[in-house]
């Protein structure tokens, strides 16, 4: 083992024999307190703790702290804890400027705590929303202002299956039929949203007025844009959508169930 770590010193004496034949790295040990023609490991190593110990103050303690949090950032994969720890580090930056004088450092890690504050708290609201979105209320109320009014009268058909889609409906009076699975639509449903997912923007139905009313129409173009201004919108739209779906599913297994059960009658009537 003593002989292991001997043989560990001589390597690295001679790296830095070596090395102090460069002017440059001569330099730095002058610098440094040390002489380029005697160097050694164990001089090096001792000159590097005491400059070390002259050094450690509070504020470079606080200094430190901060680049250890401002390093975590670099580490995280969500938004929160990212802000979380950004926020750690500009407090202790902001108490390191302080403590050392620094006016500069002290006012902009200062500056940047109230913004990365207002951050962290917008991202947490859009958290607890994205969590009502995907447990609470499925209403589509605040959508509204984003809209246009269109009215149809009576016999007006909206969009046929097959037809390029390029925007969704929100009714609000009257009465809409889905004429392919015979289903009516009353005040306050989504009209066309499938044609939003779908890879070709197609209807995927077609619907017509049965009595005279009003709807509100965006594009998808708008709802892009406020899917990427607002990430909340892509819950409640994803939520909408699979609750349209699995009502689908439930009518089609209805349909199924009935046919089942007039196929068996009509079976058991022809035996009979």
């Amino acid at each position: 083992m003593y002989s292991s770590n001997a043989d560990l010193s001589t390597i690295f004496n001679r790296i830095l024999d070596t090395a102090a034949n460069n002017l440059r790295i001569a330099n730095i040990l002058v610098q440094m307190g040390l002489d380029p023609n005697n160097v050694t490991y164990d001089a090096l190593f001792n000159r590097l703790l005491e400059i070390v110990l002259a050094n450690i103050t509070l504020a470079n303690m606080f200094a430190l702290i901060g680049a250890v949090f401002f390093v975590a950032t670099l580490l995280m994969q969500t938004m929160v804890p990212l802000r979380v720890a950004n926020m750690a580090g500009c407090s202790f930056f902001a108490a390191f400027g302080a403590l050392s004088g620094n006016i500069t450092t002290f006012l902009l890690y200062l500056l940047m705590l109230p913004i990365n504050a207002v951050r962290l708290r917008q991202m947490l609201k859009l958290v607890e929303k994205a969590r009502h979105a995907t447990q609470g209320d499925m209403s589509m109320e605040w959508l509204k202002p984003f809209m246009k009014e269109r009215r149809y009268r009576r016999g007006d058909t909206l969009f046929k299956k097959g037809d390029a889609a390029t925007e969704m409906f929100l009714t609000v009076t009257g009465k809409f039929l889905v004429k392919e699975i015979n289903v009516e639509l009353p005040p306050g449903r989504l009209m066309g949203e499938f044609g939003f997912l779908t890879p070709n923007n197609r209807r995927t139905g077609t619907v017509e007025c049965i009595e005279n009313g009003q709807v509100l129409s965006i594009t998808y173009e708008r709802l892009l844009e406020i899917y990427f201004q607002n990430p909340q919108f892509g819950y409640y739209f994803l939520m909408l959508t699979s609750q349209r779906l699995l009502e689908n599913i439930s009518r089609l297994e209805g349909v199924v169930a009935q046919q089942r059960t007039a196929l068996q009658a009509a079976g058991v009537g022809n035996v009979a």
